[in-house]
């Protein structure tokens, strides 16, 4: 998990936050309501899942560079999303 840190840098991380947010905006702007609630779940989404997939040794992450990283960045705020959207649409 270390050498995930090492691999991905501070620019990184500050990408994956900001294909999170992109990605939310763009749920919140179709879903035409709660805008930050959707912005922070596209974050979340967007930087969670690969530090999963690192956790877990899934060594595509490391080995296929920052595209690979911000393609699961976005996989997985899309995910996030939609299990916010199912579940606000529910309530």
């Amino acid at each position: 998990m270390e050498q995930f840190f090492d691999v991905i840098g501070a620019t990184a991380l500050i990408l994956l936050v900001i294909v999170g947010a992109i990605a939310g905006a763009i749920a919140g702007w179709i879903a035409g309501r709660r805008m930050f609630l959707y912005i922070l779940a596209g974050i979340v989404g967007a930087v969670a899942l690969p530090f999963i997939l690192a956790a877990l040794g899934v060594g595509l992450l490391a080995a296929g560079g920052l595209l690979v990283i911000l393609l699961v960045a976005l996989v997985g705020a899309v995910i996030v999303l939609a299990i916010v959207q199912g579940v606000t649409r529910r309530s």
